[in-house]
């Protein structure tokens, strides 16, 4: 039987989240982090097959590592588009048995299948026998009135034992009838001493943490024994807390950025290169409107990135007058 390839260093990465991880996202926190994975937002497998695989799954060596998030519940679909995703250049390929999206539901894909443990042995197994990249799942605890300590387990069993040796957890049940999607990130209740009994129960698996994680700190006092963390919104609403990643994470003699002010330089060239392409700075620059998150200034900052920032053919003088500002009341406030 193969099993997945010799897996990255997962101790921290970064969640795909649907409209959120694009490749202007990932190029922002690669400025932050060089060492966290990242990944893409989930790519159904059809679109990959058949799409503008260029637009949709498109990415710059610079961002590496990336890991590409796949959707999908027909394993010749799958592991086509996993083929795909090696070919070109991703670092890791990953199922999706997480999302709780009406969307995801009708296309028989993403939470739902923690239904069909067995289903999504065949679909990785078809992935595994077509990549020598590693091959991960992301799934929840169980969902619907599943019995997170019986479906977990059962579902990691089957898995596991079509090859797949590392599974990112979200520690929460998700209703698939009844809850919003905005809601199954907040309402299901997190059980983290869950995730690390499994890691108890199969020591021979990587187990990595995820579903309302703060910051790195939180984290880090909710692993124990399991393997690493995956950050969700709090990397998106406050990249910050990707900064100092390198060094408190990954053991690293010093991070690759000193202050948010140093963030915008290194990122600057980014924008430059993309706006001169025809993308508009929106774009780009709705991925930061956190970086300031609880500095003074911070809402100077959304206010001038949101408003004019959003405007048709805004050039990157936009980005120059929000930093202004924030550092004006940086200035008073010392």
């Amino acid at each position: 039987m193969k099993t997945s390839a010799a897996p990255l260093s997962r101790k921290l990465s970064v969640a795909p989240m649907m409209d959120w991880t694009d490749r202007h996202c990932r190029a922002f926190h690669r400025v932050l982090t060089r060492q966290t994975l990242l990944y893409t937002e989930m790519a159904v497998d059809k679109a990959v097959i058949h799409g503008d695989r260029q637009h949709l799954i498109g990415f710059r060596t610079e961002e590496q590592p990336v890991a590409l998030q796949l959707g999908g519940s027909d394993p010749a679909d799958l592991a086509k588009a996993a083929r795909i995703g090696e070919e070109f250049g991703y670092a890791e390929i990953n199922l999706n048995v997480g999302c709780p999206s009406d969307r995801v539901q009708s296309g028989r894909f993403g939470a739902c299948l923690m239904r069909e443990p067995d289903l999504v042995a065949d679909c990785v197994k078809a992935m595994l026998d077509v990549v020598s990249v590693p091959v991960t799942v992301k799934s929840r605890i169980g969902v619907d009135d599943q019995e997170p300590e019986t479906a977990l387990f059962e579902f990691v069993e089957r898995v596991a034992a079509a090859g797949i040796t590392s599974f990112t957890v979200h520690a929460r049940k998700a209703w698939l009838k009844g809850l919003s999607p905005k809601e199954n990130r907040t309402v299901p209740p997190l059980d983290y001493a869950l995730v690390r009994r499994l890691k108890a129960e199969r020591p021979e698996l990587e187990i990595i943490l995820n579903g309302g994680l703060e910051d790195i700190p939180h984290a880090q006092s909710e692993l124990g024994d399991l393997d690493g963390f995956m950050l969700g919104r709090a990397a998106y609403h406050t990249p910050w807390v990707l900064a100092q990643a390198d060094s408190l994470v990954f053991g690293a003699d010093a991070d690759p950025i000193a202050s948010r002010f140093e963030a915008l330089d290194a990122y600057r060239p980014y924008l430059e290169s993309r706006i001169s392409e025809g993308v508009p700075l929106h774009a780009m620059s709705r991925h930061m409107l956190g970086l300031f998150h609880g500095q003074p200034g911070g809402r100077h900052w959304r206010r001038i990135l949101s408003e004019k920032g959003g405007r048709h053919g805004a050039p990157l003088e936009v980005l120059d007058e929000a930093r202004a500002a924030v550092a004006q009341q940086m200035d008073e406030a010392a």
